[in-house]
């Protein structure tokens, strides 16, 4: 598809996307956002579906899981604040930032001994990619992604076992 073709429909689709976003959110910075991280994900595979009766239903749903992805990871998010807060209103402020702080930096030299790809596979598993949605992003089976993700949370565990709680 020539750029030209792709911009085209880009205008033509815009409002229909709009109004799709607006049935997720009423904040038009976040409806703008939906909707150009929606564009993103389908232009990966728009080649087969710019001619295909069903583009925009194909569209929502790409909309749709963006949507419940951003909520899932902010909700996350959120919960491990909760948590961070708890830890910091102790009477062992001082003692708890030091400990987070060398477990921080753990956390971080185990990821960055995995291989590059494994690193990717499980920091999108970490924001809350479904398992073929990264399989089709790496253009792997689901099923090799489900096995990458345990083999990296056994090798993660193995290095950090010295944080586990019993």
């Amino acid at each position: 598809m020539n750029n030209y073709n792709l911009n085209v429909l880009i205008k033509e689709k815009r409002s229909l996307l709009n109004h799709f976003a607006a049935k997720f959110t009423a904040d038009p910075d976040e409806k703008e956002d939906l909707i150009q991280e929606t564009w993103i994900r389908a232009l990966k595979s728009i080649d087969k579906f710019v001619h295909h009766p069903k583009l925009m239903s194909w569209m929502y749903v790409i909309m749709k899981h963006t949507y419940i992805n951003k909520y899932r990871k902010a909700k996350r998010v959120s919960e491990i604040q909760d948590v961070y807060v708890d830890l910091e209103s102790t009477n062992t402020i001082e003692h708890n930032k030091g400990i987070n702080k060398f477990m921080a930096d753990d956390i971080e030299k185990a990821m960055r001994s995995l291989s590059a790809d494994n690193y990717e596979i499980f920091r999108l598993y970490l924001d809350g990619y479904k398992y073929h949605e990264i399989g089709s992003y790496f253009n792997m089976p689901e099923g090799t992604i489900k096995t990458r993700i345990h083999m990296i949370r056994k090798k993660l565990q193995q290095q950090l076992k010295i944080y586990k709680l019993n």
